[in-house]
């Protein structure tokens, strides 16, 4: 039988992060929404209290939760069943995006690239990388989705990786202190030369061209980067250095399947707090949620609300399987792409329904329901948009390559 009660470790885990949620980052949360690009101070409080779950063996933000799948084994239990660093990741990346998803993309030390890190990093360079703040810089301006399409360059002079090209879209790519950027080191060999490099914030030649002003989230910084000849240490180049054009580009894209979960679990988090307020609403209304009655028997804001919160167990159900998978050294692509696409899509659905049901008040920024309808739709988009997540899950179903099935 499927216990889906949570491990004594990571409930309190959770818990921890749900007092930051709850403690630092709902109260300053609208703050930061009406004031774009101003740095979040309250969240400096947080990096003792960081530093010590790392070093306890888990992470607030939840960014670092691929590092366990792929360097250290889990311990060794009884059964063949680990709930490690992704799992932990998830389920607190769930509370303290409750508390605000831009805050949490702000935490310092738990940006995305770290994720990048853990996933591919050698031994030697997650001790000189494990307790940076790094992003990740993937998209530009002429791709999105198409990740094999980089056309960054990377080119060794010496002892050092010399680097040209525009990045954009680049979550807390003005604040963190590393950017794990992509870049090809030969563009006539594809997508097997795409590689991952990480880029002091001091490199020489790394300038930020703008900050961008957004729909949501606006308590992270959005930032478009400049690569100017800009050279860093031949040894930032993240695992091997190889060009493998049998496996392709499967080392830096395994990013993903750490990354997609985490996001599932962004999508999550916000939905919950959305689904909370909206009972709240309505209990106040006087509307009566009875799960034991027939769905016609019911009033269509009940029955709507039991709806929503259906969809939203589904989105959380999958996230648990993918993140358990990768813990388990269990290839969870297809599953990581599954809770991205069913998160993305239940957060935004549920948030905007939200607001719907709510009415004025919903639609007021008396209360943070638009706020969460804003932040969650971004959340359907970055690390894999919704169509590209359906795409994946095809090809993974009916056995299609990429070439087969675009």
């Amino acid at each position: 039988m499927i216990n889906l009660e949570l491990p004594r470790k990571l409930r309190a885990s959770a818990n921890q992060a749900h007092q930051v949620a709850a403690e630092i980052m709902r109260p300053v949360s609208r703050k930061y929404d009406l004031a774009e690009h101003a740095y979040p101070v309250e969240l400096d409080t947080m990096a003792a209290m960081i530093e010590g779950m790392s070093d306890a063996g888990g992470e607030i933000g939840g960014a670092k939760g691929g590092r366990e799948a792929k360097g250290d084994a889990p311990k060794p239990s009884k059964t063949p069943n680990a709930n490690g660093g992704n799992m932990s990741a998830l389920v607190n990346v769930i509370e303290t995006c409750w508390g605000d998803v831009g805050l949490t993309l702000s935490i310092p030390y738990q940006g995305l690239g770290n994720s990048a890190i853990a996933a591919v990093a050698t031994d030697e360079q997650l001790e000189r990388f494990g307790k940076v703040w790094a992003s990740m810089a993937i998209t530009e301006p002429s791709f999105g989705s198409d990740s094999a399409a980089v056309s960054t360059t990377a080119v060794l002079d010496g002892d050092e990786w010399v680097l040209n090209g525009e990045k954009i879209y680049v979550t807390a790519g003005e604040r963190s202190t590393h950017i794990v950027v992509w870049a090809t080191v030969d563009k006539t060999k594809g997508r097997a030369a795409i590689k991952s490099f990480v880029v002091p914030r001091d490199a020489p030649g790394l300038s930020v061209a703008r900050l961008e002003h957004k729909l949501g989230i606006k308590a992270s910084d959005t930032a478009a980067l400049l690569l100017d000849n800009c050279r860093i240490p031949k040894d930032n180049l993240l695992g091997s250095p190889d060009v493998d054009t049998d496996k392709g580009f499967a080392g830096v894209m395994q990013t993903f399947d750490n990354t997609r979960p985490l996001v599932a679990g962004m999508a999550i988090g916000v939905a919950r707090a959305a689904l909370e307020e909206l009972r709240s609403i309505l209990t106040d209304a006087g509307v009566v949620i009875d799960y034991d009655a027939a769905t016609y028997s019911q009033s269509a804001a009940a029955a709507e609300y039991i709806r929503l919160e259906a969809d939203w167990e589904a989105a959380y159900l999958l996230a648990l399987r993918a993140a358990w998978m990768a813990d388990n050294k269990e290839p969870n692509s297809l599953q990581a792409s599954m809770s991205k696409a069913k998160a993305g899509r239940s957060a935004t659905d549920i948030t905007l329904k939200a607001v719907e049901l709510a009415g004025t008040l919903g639609f007021s920024e008396h209360l943070l329901l638009e706020k969460w309808s804003r932040d969650s739709k971004i959340l359907d988009i970055f690390e894999g948009t919704q169509q590209i997540q359906q795409l994946i899950v095809a090809r993974r179903v009916l056995g299609k390559t990429s070439a087969e099935l675009k």
